[in-house]
Formats: C-alpha cells, sequence, structure tokens
C-alpha cells in the first residue's frame, strides 16, 4: 500500500452493505459485481448482506479488495460495477459523492453472489438461513415485534452462529435448544409477514 494511503482515514463495512434500489437486480442478475466507494473502504467481514430499497436483496462474499485514485479507474473497472464504460461510472461517481475530484481515493469492492433473498427455498430448515444471518435480519428489521428476550438470543447467534453454542453460553444447557429454534422460526414468520424476506412459491401455487 503506497505511503500516501497510510495516514488515510479508514472506513469500514460491517455485516451490511446498503445499495440504491435501482442496482439490485443487476446484482442478483450477476452484471454488477462489484461496488465502488468513495474513500479508503475496509470490509470487516468475508460475508455481508446486501439491502436495496429497504430490503435485504442478497448475501455476498468478497473477493478482492482495491484501492485507486478516481482518474485510475478502467473499463474494465466500469464494467464489473455494472456500467458499460469508465466515462460512465466516473460521471455516476461524482453524481453521487459530489465534492469528489479525480485525484480522490475510491475503494472497488469485487463480490460474488452466495445466496438470493428474494426467493429462499421454503422446505429447507429456516428457509437456507444461517442461524446468525436470521438474527441479523431479525434484529435489524424487527425491534418493535421483538422481546428484549428474543434480541438477547438473536445478538448471541450474530457471534455463535451456532444454535447449541448460544444455548450453552444464554443457560448453560443445550436442553435449553428448544428456545432458541422457537425464536428463529419466530423470526423467520415475522420476517415473511413483513415481507422483509420472501419464499418460493411451491410447485402449483399461483
Amino acid at each position: 500500500m503506497p505511503n500516501t494511503m497510510r495516514n488515510r482515514e479508514k472506513k469500514f463495512i460491517g455485516r451490511h452493505l446498503m445499495v440504491k434500489g435501482k442496482y439490485v437486480e443487476d446484482i442478483l442478475t450477476g452484471k454488477k459485481k462489484a461496488t465502488i466507494r468513495k474513500g479508503i473502504v475496509v470490509p470487516k467481514y468475508e460475508e455481508i448482506i446486501v439491502h436495496g430499497g429497504g430490503k435485504p436483496v442478497a448475501k455476498i462474499k468478497v473477493t478482492k479488495v482495491t484501492h485507486k485514485r478516481l482518474h485510475e479507474l478502467t473499463n474494465e473497472d466500469a464494467l464489473k460495477d455494472g456500467f458499460k464504460n469508465k466515462e460512465e461510472l466516473i460521471r455516476e461517481l461524482k453524481r453521487v459523492y459530489l465534492e469528489l475530484t479525480d485525484n480522490d481515493w475510491v475503494t472497488i469492492i469485487e463480490f460474488d453472489l452466495v445466496q438470493r433473498l428474494d426467493h429462499l427455498e421454503p422446505e429447507h430448515p429456516y428457509l437456507g438461513l444461517t442461524p446468525a444471518d436470521i438474527a441479523r435480519l431479525g434484529l435489524r428489521y424487527l425491534d418493535k415485534e421483538l422481546s428484549q428476550k428474543d434480541k438477547q438470543i438473536l445478538l448471541d447467534l450474530t457471534r455463535t452462529n451456532s444454535i447449541r453454542m448460544t444455548a450453552l453460553r444464554l443457560f448453560g444447557t443445550l436442553n435449553k435448544r428448544y428456545i432458541i429454534r422457537k425464536v428463529l422460526r419466530k423470526t423467520l414468520e415475522k420476517l415473511v409477514e413483513k415481507g422483509v424476506i420472501k419464499t418460493q412459491k411451491k410447485h402449483g401455487e399461483k
């Protein structure tokens, strides 16, 4: 990393990444395989949930992070981000970041689509989601619908991603796993009920 970047303030991305609603379809179809952000941005985790249009839309895996000056962006960078060429990309970036100059740093975050969250499989346990992802979505979208006890369980699941481990940590016994499962099922039901996530229709359903 160049010395000029070492002293620059870093911004971090956690488990959630926000995108504009107009980019959702491109992410889901694989046209958009990168997102470019102003400044030195560092994803803290390899797997991230993407949100667009007020809903979670996909789970992605970060594959590469590159820092460049704006003027160093290439047509290849533009194509990965779903644009026709670097000129179109740079125009959009300057529209979003009004004070962005050609010499400013930007971060290219490349990713693979791991899971679509708009057509989850109803026959899969927990719709195919991990306990940690259900917990993260519940805590983000169901603040008023969840009890403090529910939130405590979900928060621990975001750290363990394990029903067994959370039961041991919170109750000291595996015999209480049914409580964790009950909270997960309730959270999933409310997420579907609220339209936060959607399942595929079963065969024969209209």
